[in-house]
């Protein structure tokens, strides 16, 4: 059984963000959520902890030494458990962090189009927007905007969010020599890596990556967002200066759900990512069969697509899909404000799924 052949029918008894924050007949590919088979593994261990009654606070590093574990087999990066603190959740390590090394008002880099709640976790802080460079990073750019604003934190984005880059070594290594030279944290959130597979580079697996940390969790590989658990790993000089408090946002379910996900589930994770290559190149023959007006060249590093409508000469393709082709995808406004004319697109989904969005967006624009 394909991890992503969920039917319509159950997909629809969900409760979660993607199937109730719109209409019901509203196709949702919006919010990373997967519609996804849950992993054997996960399941077993959390049936397991449930008959046990098992279900107090987290206390063991399991979750530290699991991605460890996880990070040499598929990396063959090396970092020591103890070099890994439990955190809340992604963002929530971001933000921790991002308060741990600056202060009000201080500069923060970012690349846009990016992911949204790395403009909401630097709200109090002073934004500087190096965007991305024919969907890569825009490494002069970078460097102008560290000798001219003398940040104090660089929010990397590694798979990119929502281009779908998986930056280079040789990429990441210019950033680590910049980020030295002019004194700058790196914050790298690699919550897609896992899907990546041994494509992606850990930012700390880099020569010179020094003053920085890795923001990360199973949550958006095996889908497990309703199971809160992160980890921040790497600079001591970093994590010595989070909030006395910061681990208690973790769920012990969530801590389970990821030690499971990383030591049990790399061949469903494998198989996850090699559907989602296969919708990718799905969803860009249907949009070169029934919509050629717009295309779509596939990135490996995450299972969303960012698709450039403005061909199609629409002042809202967003709200055009939506009300009336009656699908649903993330604005491109919110990743950038000059990206009004983009949209964020979920592909962990079904073929059928697929092409029925395809039909609809077709259909809307005829």
């Amino acid at each position: 059984m394909a991890i992503f052949d969920v039917p319509l029918a159950e997909l629809q008894t969900r409760g979660t963000i993607k199937w109730r924050r719109f209409e019901a007949d509203v196709l949702p590919m919006f919010v990373a959520e997967m519609d996804a088979h849950l992993a054997p593994a996960i399941r077993a261990r959390l049936e397991r902890a449930l008959a046990e009654g098992d279900t107090g606070y987290p206390e063991l590093p399991a979750y530290q030494e699991a991605l460890a574990d996880f990070a040499a087999w598929q990396w063959g990066w090396e970092f020591s458990p103890s070099d890994a603190t439990l955190v809340t959740d992604v963002v929530t390590g971001m933000r921790d962090a991002l308060t741990a090394v600056t202060e009000p008002g201080d500069p923060v880099v970012i690349n846009s189009p990016i992911y949204p709640p790395f403009r909401g976790v630097s709200y109090d802080r002073t934004i500087v927007d190096v965007p991305m460079l024919d969907d890569r990073l825009d490494l002069e750019g970078l460097a102008e905007a560290f000798e001219e604003h003398r940040p104090k934190a660089y929010l990397l984005c590694s798979p990119h969010n929502p281009n779908g880059t998986i930056h280079t070594a040789e990429e990441l290594a210019e950033v680590a020599r910049l980020a030295d030279r002019f004194g700058v944290v790196v914050i790298s959130d690699e919550i897609h890596a896992p899907l990546a597979g041994a494509a992606h580079t850990p930012y700390l697996a880099v020569p010179g990556a020094h003053d920085a940390v890795i923001v990360t969790s199973a949550s958006k590989s095996w889908n497990l967002a309703a199971l809160k658990a992160g980890l921040i790993v790497g600079s001591a000089s970093v994590r010595d200066r989070l909030r006395p408090m910061v681990s208690d946002g973790a769920s012990y379910f969530g801590v389970l759900a990821h030690v499971a996900a990383l030591a049990d589930g790399r061949d469903w994770v494998r198989e996850a990512a090699d559907e989602i290559e296969g919708n990718k190149a799905f969803f860009a023959a249907q949009l070169a069969e029934h919509l050629p007006t717009l295309s779509y060249t596939p990135l490996p590093g995450t299972y969303l697509a960012w698709l450039d409508c403005s061909p199609l000469g629409l002042e809202s393709p967003v709200d055009h899909f939506h009300q009336v082709a009656r699908v649903r995808f993330n604005a491109g406004r919110d990743f950038a404000p000059y990206a009004q004319q983009f949209v964020r697109v979920n592909l962990a989904t079904s073929h059928d799924i697929i092409a029925e969005a395809v039909r609809r967006l077709a259909a809307s624009v005829s």
